[in-house]
């Protein structure tokens, strides 16, 4: 799939294709959903099916730490697009100037000059341009003038349940990670390049793989069960997601420790599927105490497993 980045990267052999517009946060099963009619449309029509997201999403600029956890980095909606035959995701800088655009300009300038929209999928709530003065019913008649089709997307349901992005941070939020995977097709999980921390690990008998989040919010927090992918093998094991109290931690981070493991995975990018909540992040009074405690998690872990208990992890 073909990344492009940015608005001025659009090449004009870029013209011609079907499109969807949207955060596509998580792509749950309602966007593998949309998407399918997208690329379905694609073929009929015979040109590339095309995806528009925005970095950062509008909320986190409008909002900043307010606005909703992500479920998914760039990144991870890259490689998710990618196996749902998505041609081209189109990745727009979203800032105060876009934002102000009018919504003409959106329209002429980029979705009919540069992209050469032939089929267009939104959701009907979907706002553009200078004080989101565009909406879907503009975007209708755009494409009545441009000659190209204008579709919203349907909600999809799961068990009579609406599928959105907001009900997976709902449950993620509440320990439901069962819930989640049901409305994502897939275990939740988070995405990163293991880098060098501060080893604090490896002095109490656990040494962790570090993955920096690089989100403003992350959905999750606590102590989890987990496998982690690397290199096209599975391992599992346990990690703590958040700010690591016990030494004041300021920012949020991913640390794993792997059952068994003895490779090296420093600068390897990694995926970690949290597969069982074992208990919110605390803070201990002393590294001993956490030790003990994370034995207790890896012993925890390893029975979720069906692993043998280890000597070190005791307990």
């Amino acid at each position: 799939m073909e990344l492009i980045r940015g608005i001025h990267n659009i090449k004009p052999w870029h013209s011609g294709c079907v499109l969807s517009i949207g955060n596509f946060d998580g792509v749950h099963l309602g966007h593998q959903a949309v998407l399918g009619r997208l690329t379905e449309q694609a073929r009929r029509l015979g040109v590339p099916a095309c995806v528009m997201v925005f970095e950062p999403q509008p909320q986190e600029v409008f909002a900043g730490n307010g606005s909703p956890p992500r479920l998914t980095r760039l990144r991870e909606k890259y490689l998710q697009l990618a196996k749902l035959g998505i041609d081209r995701l189109l990745c727009v800088r979203f800032n105060a100037a876009f934002a102000g655009q009018s919504p003409d300009k959106f329209i002429r300038g980029l979705l009919v000059d540069k992209l050469g929209v032939r089929f267009l999928v939104v959701g009907d709530d979907f706002r553009f341009g200078r004080n989101r003065g565009g909406d879907f019913e503009l975007l209708t008649r755009a494409g009545r003038a441009f000659d190209f089709e204008v579709v919203s997307t349907q909600s999809w349901c799961l068990n009579n349940q609406r599928v959105s992005s907001t009900l997976i941070r709902e449950a993620l939020a509440r320990d439901r990670l069962a819930d989640a995977e049901r409305m994502l097709g897939r275990p939740f999980s988070l995405c990163g390049r293991v880098a060098h921390g501060n080893k604090l690990g490896r002095t109490i008998g656990f040494p962790t793989a570090n993955v920096a989040l690089k989100r403003q919010v992350v959905p999750v927090s606590g102590v989890y069960a987990v496998e982690m992918q690397v290199a096209g093998n599975r391992y599992p094991g346990v990690a703590n997601v958040g700010h690591r109290p016990t030494i004041s931690g300021t920012h949020p981070q991913l640390e794993v420790h792997l059952f068994d493991f003895t490779g090296d995975l420093y600068g390897q990018q990694v995926e970690v599927e949290l597969r069982h909540k074992l208990r919110n992040e605390q803070k201990f009074a002393s590294f001993a105490l956490l030790k003990e405690q994370i034995q207790r998690d890896a012993t925890a872990a390893r029975r979720l497993f069906g692993l043998t208990v280890s000597e070190q992890d005791g307990m």
